[in-house]
């Protein structure tokens, strides 16, 4: 048996986007990846927009993505820690994860440090100064009130309505300029090293490997996604490495 000491980050895997062929087929291969990772993981970080819509109602879940859930129950019930933080497609975890699949869930921006070295880690979104828009919509899609009001329509049409808005976003070219976000978050990673020692800034939300050196010591990382890149990042307690699958 190896020994179990390596850490794993990787974000954007938008299950059920675009339609569920494609879906089931990145599914599939994120599941062997798991399966990859499984003989050495001590902790895998899911940097958000795992799903591309989450909503856990009261006594349903979105359907699909049978094979994702089991896999990480299968390596929760075999000792590897799973943190999942939720991205701005899947914000709504309300318990669900926690207590059947035994996810560890980060709300805000999880500061820890692993091995010799300290990360600063969440998904990215509504961060920064820019996209104001993106950020008032936020506060009410977080908001517990809209939240309830949500959770009063029917499964059934909510989900419907969650995934055709999700569609027409990426058609009007809803996401956020790239290198206008990067820029937000390099900042923001270098406001944060003012007043506190970070080795690297682990972000997801930006669909694109990125690494940027901000100081000898602190790096800034995009994750990357599964759509395009299959790209992850692998720790060893020293060493931080871009993989790709």
């Amino acid at each position: 048996m190896s020994e179990k000491n390596k850490i794993y980050f990787a974000s954007d895997f938008h299950l059920g986007s675009p339609n569920q062929t494609e879906s089931f087929v990145r599914e599939r291969k994120v599941c062997e990846w798991l399966n990859f990772i499984k003989e050495d993981a001590k902790e895998i970080y899911l940097v958000g927009d795992i799903f591309d819509f989450w909503f856990e109602y009261k006594h349903s879940i979105p359907k699909g993505f049978e094979r994702f859930k089991g896999k990480l129950a299968e390596l929760t019930d075999c000792g590897i820690k799973i943190h999942f933080f939720p991205g701005n497609h899947d914000l709504w975890t309300f318990g669900y994860l926690e207590n059947e699949l035994g996810l560890t869930i980060h709300q805000k921006p999880l500061v820890t440090n692993i091995g010799n070295k300290t990360f600063y880690i969440t998904h990215g979104d509504g961060l920064g100064t820019s996209n104001t828009k993106y950020r008032i919509l936020k506060s009410i899609f977080t908001n517990k009130i809209s939240q309830w009001l949500f959770s009063k329509i029917h499964p059934d049409c909510g989900i419907k309505l969650a995934y055709s808005w999700s569609r027409k976003s990426r058609k009007k070219g809803g996401q956020v300029d790239n290198e206008m976000l990067k820029n937000d978050l390099v900042n923001y990673s270098k406001k944060i090293l003012t007043n506190t020692d970070i080795n690297y800034f682990i972000f997801g939300h930006i669909h694109k490997p990125i690494e940027i050196e901000l100081n000898s010591s602190s790096k800034y990382i995009n994750i990357g996604d599964w759509i395009s890149h299959f790209s992850y990042l692998e720790f060893d307690n020293d060493t931080l490495l871009f993989k790709y699958f």
